[in-house]
Parts: C-alpha cells; sequence; structure tokens
C-alpha cells in the first residue's frame, strides 16, 4: 500500500515537472525582462534573462519541495528596485502573474483549436499546464512580502507613513506567508482560480 502510494507520488511528480519548469521560467523571464526594458540589466548580467529553465532551477525549492509538499518555487530573478521609478516597479511586480495568466489563455485556445479533448494524454497534460499556471497567477497576486502582490501594493503607495508601516509589514512577511500556508491558505485562491478556469470552459484535468 505504501509503495503504490509512493510509487503514484513519483509518477505525478515525474509527469507534472515539465509543466512546473515551464511555468516558473515563464514567470521569472517576465519579471527580468520588463525590468530590462525599464533600463535595469541585472538579471541579464547574471544570465537570468533567458527561457532556459536551468537558470531559474532552486534545487530545493523547485525539485525537492514539489516532491515532498506538492508546492514550490524558483529562484527569483534579481532586480534592482533603486533604479526604478514606482510605476516600473509594479510593472515588473505584475509580468510574473500577467504572463502565467496570458500562458494559460494561449494554452486554453490551443486546446479548444486543436480539440485536444479528443487527445486524452496530451489534453491531460495541456489542461495541467492551464491549472498550473493559473495557481501560479493568483498566488503570487496575494500581498504578501515577498510574493508579487506585495511589490503592487508598495508601488502603489504614496505618504511616508504608509510606505513606513510597509517596510516593517514586510519584515515579517515570510513568517506571514509561512503561517498562511500551514494554516491552509491556498483553500483561499482555490475559489477564484477555478472561476478564472471554468470561465475558459474547460474540463477538470485528471489529477
Amino acid at each position: 500500500m505504501v509503495s503504490e502510494m509512493f510509487n503514484e507520488r513519483i509518477i505525478m511528480y515525474l509527469s507534472t515537472l515539465p509543466i512546473f519548469l515551464v511555468s516558473l521560467t515563464i514567470h521569472e523571464y517576465a519579471h527580468g525582462w520588463v525590468a530590462y526594458r525599464c533600463g535595469d540589466d541585472t538579471a541579464k548580467r547574471m544570465g537570468r534573462l533567458t527561457l532556459n529553465p536551468l537558470a531559474h532551477i532552486s534545487f530545493f525549492g523547485t525539485i525537492i519541495l514539489p516532491l515532498i509538499a506538492h508546492f514550490g518555487w524558483a529562484k527569483p530573478v534579481p532586480v534592482n528596485f533603486a533604479v526604478l521609478t514606482k510605476r516600473e516597479i509594479f510593472m515588473v511586480a505584475v509580468a510574473g502573474p500577467a504572463s502565467n495568466i496570458l500562458m494559460a489563455v494561449v494554452l486554453a485556445l490551443t486546446f479548444h483549436l486543436f480539440r485536444l479533448k479528443a487527445l486524452p494524454a496530451i489534453g491531460n497534460f495541456v489542461l495541467l499546464g492551464i491549472l498550473f499556471n493559473l495557481i501560479l497567477a493568483v498566488f503570487n497576486l496575494l500581498p504578501i512580502p515577498p510574493l508579487d502582490g506585495s511589490k503592487m501594493v508598495y508601488a502603489s503607495l504614496k505618504s511616508p507613513e504608509a510606505i513606513r508601516a510597509y517596510m516593517n509589514y514586510a519584515r515579517y512577511g515570510m513568517i506571514i506567508l509561512i503561517g498562511f500556508l500551514m494554516l491552509g491558505g491556498f483553500r483561499l485562491i482555490f475559489p477564484v482560480v477555478t472561476t478564472l478556469y471554468v470561465l475558459l470552459g474547460l474540463p477538470m484535468p485528471i489529477l
């Protein structure tokens, strides 16, 4: 029984890892590309302005953690926010989630146009890709540091008092994020993900 469950987990892990890697790579590349267009070449100088997944892999966050917890992350693309305006910071932050939403829409159009429902193996792979990208987008829009949503909030702040309050809040961001996840925070984002998924007119994938 235990060995069967472990084998199923390994099979699921290996079948979804390529989707996970591509989704994270596009997300990080989008941050770096927009930052570069705004005048920050940090990612390019450090070899991170690339669609090669190997440049973005975090051994623990991308390889090990997804096997254990069905959750993970890539190495964040380095951005020098000191050289960017508030508007540019907002654009860099929103680029990651926006790229995942765009990817989900492109994959959904592919699923419908090529009638992939008739090809279960390929169709389910594409549906998982859509679901992963929507989860990444919605999760990263949460206003909890260091997620992209928090940087969007910071870029929208005007008064020095509000900025100071944000900085104090950001110091505890990782603790808040871990607590959010441990208390089942994903349950809060799944209704949003499901709504977006249904709007694309898609059947649920087989997990």
